[in-house]
């Protein structure tokens, strides 16, 4: 056992450690260290950006399973003129395959079922899959040389949320609560909204967890149903004056424990506790849609009457976004279309259209898109290539991580462009690529944060989301 004289010197040693340390950092980096300082007492906290954003908040609507380009966003004719024939060796490239079509005999070329028309000013392509999508074309930027190295689903999606294939980093979301930190001090800097119901692909809390950060920074899931955030509701008996009482002298027991030992996850932990007791108010109150007008669910479609439907969930992001969540991320499963797509990919859009353009159309008329940036887009992208059957009135695609589509609007965003493009067999990039790094990257920037900046010490590195890479896309800011 340790000598009580030995505990107490060893304490006042790490105290004083940290304060000296602390205030000679502070004189070379004030912003960050006040924005550290706030964020582990739990308050609002100062933003450690490093030039002016032009985004205060992000709304990321991921559509999970790898939508199609070909079918959605780019065009590409000379897949129907070539319908059936061989993928040619020369656009190949002999790149790899994933273990699904890499033993097909044959890889037969598959042109789009839908047609395609010119939208807007800005004539860009897109199907008639996406009617309502079409309508804010000349609001939309549209980058269509997407690529990615992953080549499966969950390297894939871990890749776009948080800088690595491998799970165990921070996500997006809780790099930017840790960098900008809190806007309400009620609700949670970054909340996660998953339509409910859905099969595909599996979804993991790590995609939003916080990896090596601070557990505070950590998204926090909202649910359809009585209970929207788990085990924030009091227990039958518990009055909200007996919850004051116990989480009062739980305080003073974890600073108690804090003084001891000087652990900051301790002042996480107590952080955490005051956001859930504020929260027990906040929470109902946005996920409150009665005094919504008839005009506001007609514009985002029947389902949005439905909670936990995407069309609900985009009317929950609103209204989160005008509360000033810093981050909202939407999951919405069942793009993986390997067979079956024409259906497939139909339903999917009668799912995600209406909402996805109402978000953005609502947002605008609120004057809330020019400081919103909206992202729609996936993981990957899928085959010119048929996997399993051509047949003519059905087919299905293969993962594609060499050229895909996303786009943007509002929060500082060009509209009304299209960035990138692929070759005629939408299978390599022709000009401008976009690598995951570069749009991490052109994300940060428009928040006013440098990505090489935003950096977090662990195990002796000092990582960030980009990790060694990352261009900003100039072209596509306002």
């Amino acid at each position: 056992m340790l000598d009580p004289i030995e505990t107490t010197r060893r304490a006042f040693l790490s105290k004083t450690g940290i304060g000296l340390g602390s205030l000679a950092l502070s004189q070379l980096l004030p912003a960050r260290t006040n924005a550290t300082t706030e964020k582990i007492t739990g308050q609002v906290t100062n933003s450690i950006q490093h030039f002016v954003p032009k985004a205060k908040r992000i709304i990321y609507l991921f559509q999970s399973g790898g939508p199609s380009q070909i079918d959605l966003f780019d065009y590409k004719p000379l897949l129907n003129q070539k319908q059936a024939e061989e993928l040619p060796d020369s656009v190949r490239q002999g790149q790899r395959l994933t273990g699904m079509s890499a033993n097909q005999a044959t890889l037969p070329l598959a042109g789009t079922a839908f047609k395609f028309k010119q939208h807007g000013q800005s004539g860009a392509w897109i199907s008639d899959l996406l009617p309502h999508t079409s309508e804010i074309a000349d609001d939309l930027c549209f980058i269509k040389s997407m690529h990615t190295e992953a080549i499966n689903h969950d390297p894939a999606i871990t890749f776009f949320q948080t800088g690595s294939q491998i799970s165990g980093r921070p996500s997006m979301g809780a790099w930017i609560s840790y960098g900008l930190g809190s806007m309400n001090k009620n609700l949670p800097d970054f909340c996660v909204l998953v339509t409910k119901d859905k099969g595909g692909q599996p979804l993991y809390a790590r995609l939003w967890g916080s990896g090596f950060l601070p557990s505070k920074f950590q998204g926090i899931q909202f649910r359809a149903g009585k209970d929207p955030v788990l085990y924030l509701t009091n227990p039958d008996g518990v009055s909200p004056t007996c919850r004051r009482l116990m989480l009062d002298r739980l305080h003073d027991l974890h600073q108690m424990q804090y003084d001891r030992e000087v652990d900051p996850e301790i002042h996480t932990r107590m952080a955490q506790y005051e956001m859930a007791y504020r929260m027990q108010t906040s929470v109902p109150e946005v996920m409150d849609l009665s005094e919504e007008p008839d005009y506001i669910f007609d514009m985002y479609g029947p389902d949005s009457r439905n909670p936990g439907t995407f069309a609900a969930n985009c009317l929950l992001a609103r209204r989160l976004a005008e509360r000033d969540v810093r981050f909202i991320q939407l999951y919405h499963q069942g793009w993986d279309q390997h067979g079956g797509l024409p259906n497939g990919i139909r339903r999917q859009c009668q799912e995600t259209d209406q909402a996805s353009a109402a978000l953005v159309a609502d947002l605008k008329q609120r004057g809330m898109l020019e400081d919103t940036l909206v992202i729609w887009g996936g993981e990957f992208g899928r085959t010119s290539y048929c996997q399993g059957k051509l047949t003519p009135t059905d087919y299905g695609r293969d993962h594609h991580p060499r050229c895909f589509t996303v786009w943007l609007a509002g929060g500082g965003i060009k509209p009304g462009i299209t960035y990138g493009e692929t070759d005629p067999y939408s299978y390599n990039i022709a000009q401008n690529p976009v690598h995951v790094y570069d749009f991490q990257a052109t994300l940060l920037h428009l928040l006013g944060i440098d990505h090489e900046q935003l950096t977090f010490k662990y195990q002796g590195r000092h990582f960030r989301l980009t990790d060694v890479h990352g261009n900003l896309l100039h072209d596509i800011l306002a």
